[in-house]
């Protein structure tokens, strides 16, 4: 069984794979081709806003939206302890200090209540993440920036499809950023992700990070960094949008078949939390994460069956070693330690059969 099948979707778009590859090996335009921009035209159509700007990968959309908004050494980023490092690292790098917030007891993502009192003088940005196929809060994340006058970027390496109150991820916000990463729900075949937006002078800014600070040849009038992306991951992720809406479908419908069958095991009444699902939101399910408080039980048992599965993020990020000048201590975040103590993903991909889903449950 696969914990991530990338394999049963490529055969469905093998032909066009080649076809497509094929045509960039004869155009030979490697980097920043025409699939590229064909690429940015259809994923910006898709989100529903006025820009896309692709580039090397989903840490490096971050690390551009940063520079875009002009944070550097003596701000504050505010986002969350629970996510992958990329989040605070790109923060750290500009210069800049992460400052953490709690997460949600049930949708794991931004706490909006603990988000006002960590705004100071200092805060330049706010950064929310969409954790394991779901936007945050976005309605009252933005709320509170807006009271503050501050800019938000969404980080959408996870929640890219996904919908809050009928808007789709990455239009929420000043800046929405995702990630191709192959694993996500819509990936290529390398790294690669892509920044929206619907500001004209912020998209013309990013386009021109991505590429060395350069405004025209040979004219370099802010840094940049290397960002651009391949065109064969442009012409990967143009093979792979066709089937995207359909695969999101058949995740919700394994999604739901993992709810319905385990929580009616003997184990969900007593140390299983199930994933939920926020109101007002929709899920791409890019993982199925649930909590179990006997979580090293729980994995024995499943490897003992063969059935893959992984724990995510199980260092919270105020506990890492790079970030200890930041001064934090266990207890500081109590609901991202719980989830990082306790969570642990199942097989999660649009071609699991029915018959791997009840394998998968008949562990519990």
């Amino acid at each position: 069984m696969e914990f991530i099948d990338l394999k049963s979707q490529q055969a469905l778009i093998r032909e066009e794979l080649d076809t497509r590859i094929a045509n960039v090996f004869e155009h030979g335009r490697y980097i920043m081709g025409p699939e590229v921009v064909e690429l940015e035209e259809k994923l910006a159509d898709y989100v529903g806003v006025k820009h896309c700007i692709s580039a090397s990968s989903g840490t490096d959309t971050l690390l551009i939206a940063l520079m875009a908004l002009g944070v550097g050494a003596g701000d504050e980023v505010i986002t969350v302890p629970y996510t992958w490092i990329s989040t605070a690292e790109m923060i750290a790098l500009i210069g800049a200090k992460p400052v953490f917030v709690d997460i949600e007891e049930d949708g794991w993502n931004m706490d909006p209540t603990q988000l006002e009192a960590a705004i100071t003088d200092k805060t330049k940005a706010i950064m929310p993440v969409g954790i394991y196929g779901q936007t945050a809060n976005m309605t009252a994340i933005n709320e509170i920036a807006a009271k503050y006058d501050l800019p938000v970027i969404e980080d959408a390496a996870q929640s890219f499809g996904a919908t809050h109150h009928g808007k789709k991820s990455c239009s929420l916000s000043t800046i929405g950023s995702t990630s191709f990463f192959p694993s996500k729900p819509l990936g290529c075949y390398g790294d690669g992700g892509a920044l929206f937006t619907d500001d004209d002078e912020l998209a013309a800014k990013m386009r021109q990070i991505r590429v060395h600070g350069q405004e025209k040849k040979h004219h370099h009038p802010i840094l940049g960094i290397n960002g651009r992306l391949d065109t064969i991951q442009a012409a990967v992720v143009l093979c792979k949008l066709p089937l995207f809406d359909d695969e999101i479908a058949k995740r919700q419908h394994v999604a739901e078949s993992y709810g319905a069958s385990i929580s009616k095991s003997t184990l969900a009444t007593d140390n299983l939390q199930l994933p939920k699902v926020s109101e007002g939101n929709t899920s791409v399910w890019a993982q199925y994460t649930l909590l179990s408080d006997d979580r090293e039980t729980l994995r024995e048992k499943l490897d003992s069956q063969g059935i893959p599965n992984v724990s995510y993020y199980a260092v919270p990020l105020h506990l890492q070693p790079v970030f200890a000048y930041l001064n934090h201590k266990q207890g500081d975040f109590p609901v991202s330690e719980r989830v990082a103590s306790e969570g642990i993903s199942l097989p999660m991909n649009p071609y699991l059969t029915d018959s791997e889903i009840e394998r998968v449950c008949s562990s519990f």
